[in-house]
This record gives structure tokens, sequence and C-alpha cells, in this order.
């Protein structure tokens, strides 16, 4: 495999929508999610009103790529070989001694050694994205609750968490303005949406203009995307895509049969007749990739177009895109972007805590950050054997990216001013695990890649 890649070698660009195209203030966006999640809870299936309190300090609890076990409760950081890196009950952290007893060295009952073990099962929860974090803090202290007031050991609490997406996300919530989560978005779209750079616009037509094909491929259903659409990229944003797909159910969409999932018409945003096949290019809805990319073979009139695909899921975007589909994958990692705060400021620009302000209460941590409780997202420490010392390794988190993902980015924004023919080195093996992060590698592991355990 070469060791660079480049847009311009690419016949399509394919892209997901909520949190790559769009970008969420994530400080807003983050409580209004638990909200609408914690009121369905309360209001609907008698839980607790505390759960509707929430202080700037719980949100350290979120951090991506943790796996909750829906029967015991617990919530797990695994490192790449799948063994427990650390772990809570509820929100309660387990001591080093409690840790080793309940998982030792050992893999965790679940975890498969292929990588693309999936995300989501019966048994288990992996939260990769910010639409899944805040929901993350809900369950933990859902457990919490259930341990403290009922003495459970075992739950079964997921079916109600399950319940209250299906009532905030369900595909009539947003023209019914069901829930909490459409109706504040409607009214308010400025509090919670960043606005869309200009370089990005220019961007997306220079690459229209280039005459590479563009998609817009997202779970999200057709009136909430022409809503993000029109509020980022102005009215005419279907001008620059030649397919949108919306609904579209991902991972199934790159993982299923075109039997399993035909492509629907839309009229009015509602589904209409299944198709055999894909014809044209147009607005659709659900689908699947072996139908798109026989179109997009008729559209560029090559018998292998080249895809790239950028987004900001592992489990639903990268894993799959390139998993199924061999597509090349840009992956949008937020935590980078956490990364450019810490470099820009210097030790001695933090103002000193008796200069701040008198009454300046505790902030949120922001979600793209390193948890105090969970450390960072790429690498962690392993406690060593009696007489040694305790040694770093990376995360499963941190493996899946250099494993799947062609090249890693804080935003669109971070390579929108870049000419389309420039090289970015890749994630390979035959490169240095940090090979494919532009513009920097994450700052812990520029600072630690020498002492981490391969």
């Amino acid at each position: 495999m070469a060791q660079h890649f480049s847009l311009a070698a690419c016949d399509v660009v394919g892209f997901d929508l909520d949190h790559t195209l769009r970008r969420y203030n994530l400080p807003e966006s983050a409580p209004l999610i638990y909200n609408s999640f914690a009121q369905f809870l309360v209001k609907e299936k008698g839980y607790d009103k505390e759960l509707l309190s929430v202080t700037p300090e719980d949100w350290d609890f979120c951090c991506k790529g943790l796996a909750l076990d829906l029967e015991d409760g617990n919530f797990l950081k695994l490192a790449d070989n799948g063994t427990v890196l650390r772990a809570s009950h509820g929100t309660k952290m387990m001591a080093p001694e409690v840790l080793a007893e309940a998982y030792g060295k050992k893999e965790w009952k679940h975890f498969l050694s292929d990588t693309g073990m999936a995300c989501r099962s019966g048994k288990y929860y992996f939260y990769d994205n910010y639409f899944d974090l805040p929901g993350a803090l809900l369950c933990a202290r859902v457990v919490d609750y259930l341990t403290k007031n009922n003495g459970q050991k075992t739950f079964d609490f997921w079916k109600d968490i399950v319940a209250a997406i299906q009532h905030n996300y369900k595909m009539s919530a947003f023209k019914e303005n069901c829930g909490i989560y459409f109706p504040e978005i409607k009214r308010d779209p400025g509090r919670y949406l960043h606005s869309c750079p200009e370089s990005v616009k220019k961007w997306l037509r220079q690459l229209k203009n280039a005459g590479k094909i563009l998609l817009l491929i997202t779970s999200s259903h057709s009136d909430y995307c022409r809503l993000l659409c029109e509020y980022i990229l102005g009215n005419d944003f279907t001008d620059l895509f030649d397919v949108v797909i919306t609904n579209a159910l991902k991972p199934g969409f790159f993982s299923h049969l075109p039997s399993q999932r035909p492509f629907r018409t839309l009229e009015n945003d509602e589904e209409q007749e299944a198709l055999p096949s894909l014809d044209k290019p147009g607005w659709y809805s659900q689908g699947n990739a072996v139908h798109l990319y026989e179109l997009l073979k008729k559209m560029t009139g090559k018998p292998e177009p080249k895809v790239v695909y950028f987004g900001d899921s592992m489990h639903s975007d990268i894993f799959p895109a390139r998993h199924y589909s061999n597509w090349e994958t840009v992956l949008i990692l937020e935590e980078l972007r956490g990364d450019e705060g810490a470099r820009s400021q210097r030790p001695e620009e933090s103002e000193p805590l008796e200069k701040k302000g008198k009454y300046e209460g505790p902030k949120a941590k922001p979600l793209n950050t390193s948890s105090k409780k969970w450390g960072s997202f790429f690498i962690d420490s392993v406690w060593g054997l009696e007489n040694t010392e305790d040694s770093l390794v990376y995360t499963w988190s941190c493996k899946r990216i250099s494993t799947y993902s062609t090249i890693a980015i804080p935003s669109i924004e971070a390579i929108a001013e870049l000419p389309l023919d420039y090289k970015f080195t890749r994630f390979s093996s035959s490169n240095s695990k940090t090979a494919g992060y532009y513009p920097n590698p994450p700052l812990v592991l520029t600072s630690d890649e020498t002492l981490i355990s391969k």
C-alpha cells in the first residue's frame, strides 16, 4: 500500500453529517441529549428525579471508548489486547485491587481478538461518539441509584434507555415535535450548532469543481438533515451533493446485502417503495453500499472508482466503510481539538486561581478533553506485577484508529485550505502508530510513544 493518501486521487468523496460536516456546540448539545433521555425515564418510567440534576463535575465521567456491561452495570476501558485497564460500577471507579480481583489480566469475557468486534450487542454497549456519551453518564447514574436503593446486582434498565431513544429520535419525532431534542434544536439552532466555516464551504465547491462526486450518507432522517444542512450550508446545499442518503441505518448500510436493505425514494419526507437498484443520482433513504457502488461505477465510467468517506464514529462510519466496502476513511477525531488548547496555552499563561472571578463556579469538562476518572482516550498504564513497574499500553480505541482509518483529523476545517493533491501520511503497518494523525499526533502519544508496550 502507498505510504501517502491524497484527495486528488479519489473519484468520490463521501461525508457523514452529525459531528463531521456539522459540528455541535458540545457544552450545550450534551446536556440537551442527557435531558431528553432523563426526562423520559423520570416521567414515563418512574425513575428518581435525582437523575435530572447534573453538576459540572459529573461530566468528567464521559469518555469515548468505554464499554458498558449491560448485565452487571460496569463500565470498562479496554487495552488493545482486550484486558481491562480501568472500570467503574456506575460512576464509582474501582480501586486497583478490586479491578484486579474482578478482571485480572485476562481478556474481557465479550472481547474478540479481531478488532472488528461488534460495538453493540444484547450483552454490552460501546460509547464511541458524542451523541452517545451523555447516555453513558445517565446509565452510570441509573446504576448508582439502583445499587444504592434496591441493592441490585444485575440490571435490566437497558430496555428503558432504548424506549427513551425511540421516543426522542424515532422517524416521526421531528415532524411531530416529539420529545425534547428536536423541538429545542428547531427553536434555537444557533445555540447547539457551530456555523460552517467559509473555508469548508469553499473546499466542498473546490471538490465539486475538480470533478469529484460528492455523497452525504447520514443515519439522520431527511427532515432533520434538511434543517441542519440549510442552516450550515444554505438552502442550495443539494447542489453540492450528487447523492444524499438519509436514514442510512449505519453500520448496516455497509454490512447488509441489497435484499436486506434496499434504497427507498422519499416524498414529503415519507419513505416510498423499495427500489430494485439505484439508477441515478438524487436523494434517497436507507439503502446499501453495494447498490451505491454500482451507481458510482456508472457515474465515473470506471470499473473500480476510488471512494473516501469522512465520519466521526468508528462503529458506524470508519470500521464498516473500510471493512465491508474497502473505502479510504478519514476519522474526525475531536480529541485532537482538545489537544489544540493544550498546545496553544503555555503554563505561564494559565491564570492563577486567586485571580479568577470571585463568583466563577466550576465549569463542565469539554467532552473532547481527557477525563480525570478515565485518563487518556489513547493510552493508559497497566499495573505491574510485584517488583515491576507499571507499563503503558494502547487502548482498544486507539488500536482501531490506526487499523481502520486512512488518516485522522480534528475537523474538516483543519484540511480545508490544503491543496487537493496534498499528500497525507497514512496509517499503515509499516509506519509509526502516530503517522496518520494530521496535523499532529495526540500529545500523549508523542511524549510517550517510545515507552508504550507494542
